[in-house]
């Protein structure tokens, strides 16, 4: 066994104490098997941090870290504190696609105030062979899924031939996605490497999550990427994982607590989406 020693608050000493005599453990037993529970980590697990209503209505402020997001997955898409770009996470590392088209690294302060992630782990894969739409790319998907009552991530790794994105400009509070999202750039690419990240939710979510397919890009040099809008390509590698548990998260700022969320939301979440939330949903 290591020895690990460390500083923590007094009052954090005691509380530790107290429930490690309450279990009847001793206290390194006792620490040690909270450590474990807290890192290990859950596959198959869906965790998103608000909900998709709260965003559509411009509830845009930091409900989480990019470190705290972290804990909870190495793959994932999500968006920025203010609507600012898109957001990836690919093989553990967070990047922001902002609207001038440029993609950043991002540092653990950063704040999100809508994200879904989990621990990618495929127990299916496939080669997809003429790809020439982002429509094919869903009814290809669908061959995948096998209910529409579970969540689905998916990665596709591979050359495509042409794919077009956008990112979502810095945008105040209260402004709604749909109004935000006028105002989007595009951007196209052409005969470029990278991997699409995404998932499929069922339309029983569709008040706190994002139904059918919706995929963020990211090129392989981490140079381009955003909201996938249309793709094409061919001979590309897909990585697919049934997601059997999901875990929402809900902000406790301000701005979540007193936001309206009752209304329907589904048409402006839709155009705001490019209409992909409501493919094969």
């Amino acid at each position: 066994m290591a020895t690990l020693e460390c500083e923590i608050p007094e009052g954090l000493s005691d509380t530790l104490q107290q429930r490690a005599h309450a279990t009847g453990e001793d206290t390194s037993r006792f620490v040690t098997r909270i450590l474990q529970r807290a890192l290990a980590k859950s596959t198959h697990t869906l965790f998103q941090i608000s909900t998709s209503r709260a965003l559509v209505q411009g509830v845009y402020e930091e409900a989480v870290s990019a470190g705290q997001l972290l804990l909870h997955g190495d793959f994932g898409l999500g968006t920025f504190d203010a609507l600012d770009g898109e957001m990836v996470l690919l093989d553990g590392v967070i990047y922001q696609v902002k609207s001038d088209g440029t993609v950043h690294r991002v540092q653990d302060d950063a704040g999100t105030p809508f994200a879904t992630v989990l621990h990618f782990s495929d127990d299916d894969e496939s080669v997809l062979t003429n790809l020439i739409s982002f429509g094919d790319l869903c009814d290809l998907c669908d061959e995948h899924r096998r209910s529409q009552n579970v969540f689905y991530a998916f990665r596709v790794d591979g050359r495509f031939s042409r794919i077009r994105t956008r990112a979502m400009p810095r945008t105040q509070d209260g402004i709604s996605l749909k109004t935000a999202a006028e105002s989007q750039p595009e951007f196209s690419f052409n005969d470029v490497e990278g991997t699409l990240v995404g998932f499929w939710s069922p339309p029983y979510v569709s008040a706190v999550g994002i139904p059918g397919y919706h995929f963020h890009f990211l090129s392989k040099d981490r140079s381009k990427g955003g909201h996938v809008l249309d793709c094409a390509g061919n001979e590309l590698l897909l990585k697919v994982e049934m997601i059997k548990e999901f875990h929402l998260a809900l902000p406790d700022n301000e701005a979540f607590l007193r936001a309206d969320l009752t209304a329907d939301v589904s048409k402006a979440l839709s155009a705001a989406e490019g209409n992909h939330s409501e493919k094969k949903a």
